[in-house]
């Protein structure tokens, strides 16, 4: 097996599934032409993130890490219109990217992106009472990945979903001795997550256009 297998059956699943996109396909054009990393969520992985923010009913989205929006549009998608997202972004130029690209997808009514360091703006959004979310995925820093999944049990309630993204890091993962802050962060966070009583997860690996990385999901079961 090869990436460029991998990039292959991702292309076709795409080309069955994920047609072609006005919005969605400016987003990333515009996030290139910009020069922002191209690290956003696969076409297929999209859909799996609008198809899940469905299953949920989610009327509520925290999103941690905007990049240009590529995933926020495919998320606020999945909302009715009295929905609400809330994406947050460190980066200034990425924020005035996404924002743009949000606007053109003509969802700038239903997002709000906020932009600031998430444990300075998370902290903010607990105190205004804005939870609980129905769905937040976690995009952002890997090495913080602990800390935001605290603030995320924070803002969830009995029935909430949470998806973080990029657990699996080429399988450096399971190096213990890996002195990447990123690794070291996700294995952190594997082990708040194994301990953590109120939720039920489970993480599964991805391979595709973006390499091998993987998703964990968790339920919250229990009202924090």
């Amino acid at each position: 097996m090869t990436e460029q297998l991998w990039t292959n059956i991702d292309k076709y699943i795409t080309d069955l599934l994920v047609p072609a996109d006005p919005a969605l396909d400016a987003a990333l054009d515009a996030s290139n032409a910009a020069g922002l990393p191209q690290i956003a969520v696969a076409p297929n992985q999209g859909k799996l993130l609008q198809l899940l923010a469905h299953i949920q009913g989610s009327k509520k989205i925290l999103e941690l890490g905007a990049l240009g929006g590529y995933s926020t549009i495919w998320l606020a998608r999945a909302l009715p219109p009295d929905g609400r997202l809330i994406t947050l972004e460190a980066d200034p130029k990425h924020a005035e990217v996404a924002r743009a690209n949000i606007a053109r997808a003509g969802l700038a009514d239903i997002v709000e992106l906020r932009l600031g360091r998430a444990l300075d703006t998370l902290p903010q959004i607990i105190a205004e009472g804005l939870g609980p979310f129905d769905l937040i995925f976690i995009d952002a820093d890997k090495q913080n990945i602990p800390a935001y999944f605290t603030f995320a049990l924070k803002l969830s309630r009995r029935g909430s979903l949470i998806i973080v993204d990029n657990v699996i890091r080429n399988g450096a993962v399971i190096d213990a001795n890996n002195a990447s802050p990123d690794v070291q962060g996700v294995r952190e966070f594997n082990k708040l997550l194994a301990a953590e009583p109120r939720v039920s997860a489970t993480e599964i690996q991805t391979v595709g256009s973006k390499g091998h990385d993987g998703f964990a999901l968790a339920l919250v079961t229990a009202d924090a």
